[in-house]
């Protein structure tokens, strides 16, 4: 098992949230209970979040652009194990 098998999804995306844009503002919620029965939900959760993120480091960016950084800072190991990622983001 690799480091991030053994930390939780919530817990990486804040990290590697938290260390890309450090931002003023980082909400991480786990939203996947409200998921239950539908497609993507796994026993135990963490397959679907709501992240609100405010840092300066989005000034003047588009919101595709945002929401690219966000994914880029995760990074595709991180997203692959999320079926659902709904992103506010602001400076």
């Amino acid at each position: 098992m690799t480091h991030s098998d053994q930390t939780s999804v919530t817990t990486q995306i804040r990290q590697r949230l938290q260390q890309a844009f450090d931002p003023r503002e980082l909400d991480v919620v786990d939203d996947s209970e409200s998921h239950r029965g539908h497609a993507g939900y796994r026993e135990g959760g963490e397959s679907h979040f709501n992240v609100r993120i405010r840092a300066p480091a989005f000034e003047g960016q588009s919101r595709i652009a945002r929401h690219r950084a966000v994914h880029d800072a995760l990074g595709a190991e991180l997203v692959a194990r999320i079926h659902a990622l709904s992103l506010d983001i602001g400076s």
